[in-house]
């Protein structure tokens, strides 16, 4: 075991060395890929960022010595500038010797093999919690007493060897790159989209937390994660994570490799080299079930695409399309991102449809403080995106402005729909008057007769469950789509079109001083039917034939599930919107569960043949006469 893993590369890929062409990396990632054996976590990991951060940190910006990129955004195309050090004229990064990444790969697997005895954890073929949280903790003591959530470029095996630092993501890499240090090959990444911990055990079917989200969350290592799952919380996806192979594993800290160097600046090689060994992964399969990956890759296609390979819109419906069909549309973040895409190339419409389908993916969760990178994803469309929309849009008097498009009306609701059902059952409430205010805001923009072409119906869940009870999203799925702009029933198409014709006609005879007698007097009761009427009215010589039938414009159709954006239904279909009505009902909390937790069963039952309330764990006080 220690023999091969010690020639973690062959004599072949170590004559790639020194690396200093994203060539030479793609050529060395190739190789291994391509092995019948695993690939080493601890050493790619160390490579990728050994060139991450010599590229990226304490580099200053050199005149004469840049490169740029395009960005589009959305008021102007803009220029990034990226900082190169000093390097020959052929070659894309200084040099990466082998001698220094093996050095640092020594000295991991001693760390790791000097601080667990294995001895200790039995013989078994599969790791043990005990062991898991061992190499855990031998990590965690390891690193400074400080934590990083939201500083770039810890998250390799490089940053932790060379500076003792790593985010969340790097601690649970390193974990099970340990574990693989010590021959449990069973140890896998299972990762959330702000989150990771690790299955192993026979079949994966045990879960462990080996890493922190947040601070003070420490102390969960080594428990399953069976309680965050249970709590409907968006950091566990449902328990329908990315569970990843060793191949999985290597995409993973790919996509997590970070090309800037300030907020404004990013560095063009580093950039090139991940979308070069993400299309290496994609190409060999190893992205068919990861959609952030996917996400990661079409956004680094939008910025410099690739010739010859797809398009960047079809990563991301790609992305999407994973995310629905391998994990119940548990993710997010392909929505946002697919939206973020079509916002920046003015498609609102696309955009506001991609931010609803967001909202729709989040409603099946409860909101808690751990959620707070999406919540601030959410915060960000709702506060900044939408009304920038609103005000490019309302700018103009163009024809087909999305304010004059009802079905634009109606992702807006379906969005903030999905945010209020998100919060319903949740212990901390979500919206506020920092929401409501650009709310109100935007449906303004929308007239009257636009807002009223919606139709606005509510769903049995809004209806009759209570506030704490959310249908499981696999049932969700099976209902009808929120919003469905064409109507496919026989029986709907002909009531339509009967009822279109009668007013037609009715209308046109109002119009007249001789009206028709046989129109008023309804059916004829010998045939009884109204077609036949329809058919009698003769004015001017002219018949109405039912060969030219009116023409029928589809209405879209939206159902809302939130018990916050029901109530709303009557004051957004209004003529003259009451926005301090809105207002008070998007921020009030009686949806919020916070009087304990909810009881369910004979519980229930017993609460309620004794007086009490069903949604709350403590009797109601007794009224005083």
């Amino acid at each position: 075991m220690g023999k091969r893993n010690m020639d973690a590369l062959s004599e072949e890929e170590k004559r790639l060395f020194p690396l200093k062409t994203v060539t030479s990396v793609v050529s060395l990632f190739e190789s291994i890929l391509k092995r019948t054996t695993e690939p080493d976590l601890a050493l790619l990991s160390i490579i990728v960022g050994c060139i991450e951060n010599t590229l990226t940190c304490n580099q200053q910006i050199l005149s004469g010595a840049k490169s740029t990129v395009l960005t589009t955004t959305v008021e102007e195309t803009s220029e990034k500038i990226l900082a190169i050090p000093p390097v020959r004229k052929e070659d894309d990064f200084p040099e990466i010797e082998w001698p220094i990444v093996e050095a640092l790969y020594v000295k991991f697997r001693a760390v790791i093999k000097s601080s667990v005895d294995v001895t200790q954890y039995g013989c078994s073929e599969f790791a043990t919690r005990e062991l898991v949280k061992k190499v855990s903790d031998v990590i965690w003591n390891t690193l400074t007493r400080s934590y990083y959530k939201d500083r770039a470029h810890l998250q390799s095996l490089y940053s932790y060897l060379t500076g003792n630092k790593l985010d969340c993501f790097g601690v649970a890499l390193a974990v099970v790159a340990g574990c693989q240090v010590l021959g449990f090959n069973d140890v896998h990444l299972a990762l959330s989209e702000d989150h990771a911990w690790v299955i192993f055990g026979l079949d994966g079917k045990e879960t462990a937390e080996v890493t922190w989200h947040g601070k003070g969350n420490e102390d969960k290592r080594g428990q399953p994660v069976d309680a965050g799952i249970q709590a409907r919380s968006w950091l566990y996806v449902s328990g329908n994570p990315v569970i990843c192979s060793r191949f999985t594993e290597v995409a993973s800290l790919v996509s997590s490799i970070n090309p800037s160097i300030t907020a404004t600046t990013d560095s063009l090689e580093v950039a090139s080299m991940q979308q070069a060994l993400l299309w290496v992964l994609y190409d060999t399969s190893h992205l068919t079930r990861y959609p952030m990956a996917l996400g990661n890759l079409a956004d680094l296609e939008e910025l410099s695409p690739t010739p010859g390979r797809c398009h960047c819109g079809q990563l991301f419906s790609q992305a999407i399309e994973v995310a629905r069909r391998c994990y119940g549309n548990s993710h997010v973040y392909p929505y946002t991102y697919q939206g973020g895409y079509f916002y920046r190339n003015r498609m609102y419409k696309e955009a506001l449809e991609s931010w609803a389908n967001a909202a729709d993916a989040i409603r099946s969760y409860n909101y808690s403080r751990e959620d707070e990178e999406i919540y601030k994803e959410f915060l960000e469309i709702a506060n900044e995106l939408i009304p920038f929309v609103m005000k490019v849009e309302g700018s103009g008097h163009s024809a087909r402005s999305i304010l004059k498009d009802s079905e634009c009306f109606a992702h807006l609701l379906r969005f903030y729909d999905g945010i209020c059902q998100w919060e319903e059952g949740s212990c901390t409430p979500v919206l506020h008057i920092g929401w409501a205010k650009p709310l109100v805001n935007t449906i303004s923009k929308f007239d009257s007769q636009v807002r009223r072409h919606v139709v606005i119906s509510c769903s049995e869940v809004a209806e009759e469950d209570t506030p704490a009870t959310k249908p499981p999203a696999k049932e969700q799925d099976k209902e009808e789509r929120l919003v469905d702009s064409h109507v496919d029933d026989k029986t709907a198409d002909q009531k339509a079109w009967l009822g279109s014709t009668v007013l037609a006609a009715l209308t046109d005879l109002c119009g007249r001083t001789v009206l028709s007698p046989a129109f008023f007097l309804g059916p004829d009761t010998k045939t009884g039917s109204y077609t036949q009427a329809i058919h009698s009215l003769n004015i001017s010589g002219t018949t109405a034939s039912t060969d030219s039938p009116v023409k029928i414009v589809n209405k879209p159709k939206l159902y809302l599930r939130s018990h916050k954006m029901a109530g709303l239904k009557d004051l957004l279909l209004s003529e003259k919107l009451n926005t301090h009505a809105i207002s008070l009902q998007l921020t009030a909390q009686s949806q919020v569960q916070l009087g304990g937790r909810k009881l369910r069963g004979e519980e229930a039952k017993d609460a309620k043949q004794e007086g009490r309330d069903a949604n709350l764990s403590r009797p109601k006080r007794t009224r005083k006469e």
